[in-house]
C-alpha cells in the first residue's frame, strides 16, 4: 500500500519537475528565446527606413547532440520568403564565466535548405564538421535583469558585401523578440551597409 501511495505522489511531482521553465540566465532560456518565427513588419510600418523582414530560427540536431543547442537561421524579405538573403547555423554555448557565445556557420548547400525550417530532420545529412565556421563572427552575450545583450568583438568578422572589409552585429534578446543591428564597414571604418539609425526590431509571432 505504501508503494502505491509513493508512486501516486511521485508521478505528479515528476511531471511538475519536467515542465518547469528554463532558469533565468541559462543556456536553455537563451536558446528558447532565440527559437521561433519573428518579423520586423511593425517597425517597417512606422519607419520607412526599415524593411519588413522575416527571421526564423529552428533547433536542429536535438536528438543527435543532447545538451547542445544548434539553430538553423533563415532571414528573408517578407515579400520574398522563398528567396532568403541570409542562411546560417548558430551554435549557442555557455562559457565558463557565465556568459554565452553564438558561433556562426554557413551551410554546404544553402539553396537546398531553403524552407527546411519546417523539416529539421533535413539537416541530419550533415555533421557540424561539414559546416564552415565564420571565424570572428561569433556574438558574445551576457544576461542582466531579464535581457541578453551582446555583440561581435573587434573587426574580425570579414565581409566583402558592397565594398565592406568587416561586419559587426549587436543583439538584444527578450522573450517577446530580438533587436539585431548588423553593419558593414570599409577599411576606413565608414559604414557601407546595414541600418544606420539602430537595429531591426523582430517581434515574435504568436
Amino acid at each position: 500500500m505504501k508503494s502505491i501511495v509513493y508512486h501516486l505522489l511521485f508521478v505528479p511531482l515528476l511531471l511538475v519537475t519536467l515542465s518547469l521553465p528554463a532558469q533565468p540566465g541559462s543556456l536553455e532560456e537563451l536558446s528558447s528565446w532565440m527559437t521561433g518565427t519573428f518579423t520586423s513588419e511593425a517597425q517597417a510600418a512606422r519607419d520607412s527606413d526599415y524593411y519588413a523582414i522575416s527571421l526564423i530560427m529552428t533547433p536542429i540536431w536535438q536528438d543527435r547532440y543532447p545538451g547542445q543547442h544548434w539553430l538553423y537561421v533563415e532571414q528573408a524579405m517578407a515579400s520574398r520568403l522563398d528567396k532568403p538573403y541570409r542562411q546560417r547555423v548558430y551554435q549557442v554555448e555557455a562559457l565558463p564565466d557565465g556568459s554565452f557565445r553564438s558561433a556562426v556557420y554557413t551551410l554546404p548547400d544553402p539553396d537546398g535548405a531553403v524552407g527546411k525550417n519546417a523539416d529539421p530532420a533535413y539537416f541530419d545529412q550533415w555533421e557540424p564538421e561539414d559546416l564552415d565556421l565564420r571565424d570572428g563572427c561569433a556574438v558574445y552575450l551576457t544576461y542582466q535583469q531579464g535581457v541578453y545583450t551582446g555583440s561581435t568583438r573587434g573587426q574580425g568578422c570579414a565581409s566583402t558585401l558592397r565594398g565592406a572589409a568587416y561586419a559587426s552585429s549587436t543583439v538584444t534578446i527578450r522573450p517577446e523578440g530580438i533587436v539585431s543591428w548588423d553593419q558593414g564597414f570599409d577599411t576606413s571604418g565608414v559604414q557601407v551597409w546595414g541600418a544606420e539609425k539602430g537595429g531591426y526590431a523582430f517581434i515574435r509571432n504568436p
